[in-house]
């Protein structure tokens, strides 16, 4: 259980699964606080936790309010630029009262609890981010636009995206389902069932994903469970922050359907695995790249 917990922050650190927060929570904004804040009409600066957060902030035009981040926060390119605090292990208490942010936004299932305790104790204004579903992107970026100084582009930007999600539902809709083994990590071999948040690309794009009912979001399997599901699409997401992941190697299954059809797709891990509005971006490329396979499989089978 120890090594799920850490493989899966190591991955969507990296990659920018969760444990819900254990404080009060704003449920009309999905933002957690440790007291009120008034920061609506000014422009704070902010300490931002989380690759997700980081992109969310430069979405609403916030971006150059950020005086401090973590490890692996390289989007977009701006981001880079930005003083590094800390990782998902440790964050560096002295750079954060040295800098005095007005607001800092935290990633609670991301980031060191302890840490955010003592921060809290020296009585910097912290929120938390927490979302778990395509909605609450848009609910953070509007909430966070509305702290920082940004709200109309914040509801711009929550506006589009939302209209955007609603397309991309409706278009897949109606498609046949095919059979999907999603690989969230090879070693030990790792996918994802309901309750994690890739599975609602799969929602989404109409994949059957054999291992959806079992009650732990990120389970660890065996390739001896995955060769009765037949599968037809093997989902690899990759991360240029991973370069010392291997992927698992499906060569050696050649009766793994999807593997004798070459069918084996491999997505922007950073896109997908980041809650943010680039993640839109992967659903829309996931979907096309499913449908490709759809259409290859109908025309077999023709």
């Amino acid at each position: 259980m120890k090594l799920t917990s850490l493989l899966l922050t190591l991955l969507f650190i990296s990659n920018s699964a969760y444990a819900l927060p254990t404080k009060e929570v704003n449920k009309e904004l999905n933002i957690e606080s440790n007291k009120e804040l008034s920061l609506e009409e000014s422009k704070p600066t902010i300490i931002a936790l989380a690759p997700h957060i980081v992109e969310m902030l430069y979405d609403v035009g916030a971006g150059g309010q950020i005086i401090g981040t973590t490890a692996f926060a390289d989007y977009p390119e701006q981001a880079k630029k930005i003083p590094r605090i800390g990782n998902y292990v440790r964050l560096q208490l002295e750079r954060v009262i040295e800098l005095q942010p007005d607001l800092i936004i935290a990633w609670k299932s991301g980031n060191p609890s302890d840490d955010l305790a003592r921060l809290e104790q020296l009585g910097f204004n912290i929120v938390y981010s927490q979302p778990e579903t395509f909605e609450d992107i848009a609910k953070e970026v509007r909430s966070f636009a509305k702290l920082t100084g940004h709200k109309e582009q914040g509801e711009q930007v929550a506006q589009k995206f939302e209209q955007e999600l609603a397309q991309i539902t409706k278009a897949y809709q109606k498609k046949t389902e095919i059979t999907g083994f999603y690989e969230l990590w090879s070693r030990p071999l790792t996918t994802v069932a309901k309750g994690s948040w890739p599975q609602q690309f799969l929602n989404v794009c109409k994949v059957n994903n054999p291992f959806k009912p079992v009650l732990t979001p990120y389970p660890q399997i065996s390739i001896e469970q995955v060769l009765p599901a037949l599968v037809q699409l093997i989902i690899q997401p990759l991360s240029v922050n991973q370069k010392e992941r291997e992927g698992f190697n499906w060569q050696d299954w050649p009766i793994i359907p999807a593997v004798a059809n070459k069918q084996i797709i491999q997505p922007d891990a950073d896109a997908m695995h980041r809650m943010s509005i680039r993640s839109l971006t992967a659903l829309k490329d996931l979907c096309q790249a499913i449908d490709n396979t759809r259409t290859i499989l109908q025309q077999k089978h023709n």
